[in-house]
């Protein structure tokens, strides 16, 4: 009787609205499609391809350029020892300065100064003086002694008379034409030019005596040049020099 029961009991509970099978399922809107943005992805690849496309190209046309290793004082010609080659990309609107032109970039002059590590332009150089009005350039050939060590283009240094035998003009036989022993011949002259030693000129090694150029006032370039011709003058680097 029980057993009838419970069988009567859930056919009861079995019966009422049919419920979905597992395996039906409810239906889903269509996904939006987005062409443009599809159109955008692909542009954007194309484009980075094609810009290290144009980077490999251009860093494979490349000219080997001159870059000056020291400063450049107006006035002054480049030489070996204060130039080195550099390779930068070709660029036709840029003035560079071969490294194959190199000996004609040393027959002219820096209108302005022209600093380390910079690649040199041929705007930077003209065959034209570029001396300041009032300005005078003096050649002297100094022994050791009468010019300080390491002197170098750009220091600026003040001239003394000196005897013959490098004593000072103190001595009473010079006193005369030079006025007080203290008093220089020019107090401030720039050095324009100094040969480097450590270049490895045979010439240089073989010299006793060191060719300087200076650059000083016009009203002082007479004595200046008086006293060098009788190998009479001393330099002596300034305050204010730099070093």
């Amino acid at each position: 009787m029980k057993i009838q029961e419970r069988t009567g009991a859930g056919a009861g509970r079995s019966a009422g609205p049919a419920q979905p099978s597992v395996g039906d399922r409810l239906p889903t809107a269509p996904r939006e499609r987005k062409p443009a943005l599809a159109a955008l992805a692909v542009l954007l690849i194309l484009l980075g391809a094609l810009g290290a496309t144009t980077l490999v190209l251009q860093a494979g046309d490349r000219i080997e350029v001159i870059k000056v290793t020291s400063d450049i004082q107006p006035g002054e010609s480049v030489t070996n020892g204060d130039v080195t080659s550099v390779m930068v990309a070709a660029d036709d609107s840029i003035n560079y300065v071969r490294w194959s032109q190199l000996s004609t970039l040393e027959t002219l002059k820096a209108k302005t100064t022209i600093y380390k590590d910079t690649v040199v332009m041929g705007q930077m150089f003209g065959t034209g003086s570029t001396l300041s009005a009032g300005k005078a350039v003096v050649g002297l050939s100094l022994k050791e002694g009468q010019y300080p060590a390491k002197l170098k283009t750009g220091d600026v240094v003040a001239a003394y008379r000196v005897s013959s035998n490098g004593s000072s003009s103190g001595d009473s036989s010079s006193s005369s034409s030079s006025g007080s022993s203290n008093s220089p011949i020019v107090s401030q002259a720039k050095v324009s030019y100094v040969p480097d030693k450590q270049s490895g000129d045979s010439s240089l090694v073989s010299s006793t005596n060191l060719a300087v150029t200076l650059t000083v006032d016009s009203g002082d370039a007479a004595a200046l040049a008086q006293a060098a011709s009788t190998g009479s003058v001393a330099l002596v680097l300034v305050p204010g020099n730099g070093n």
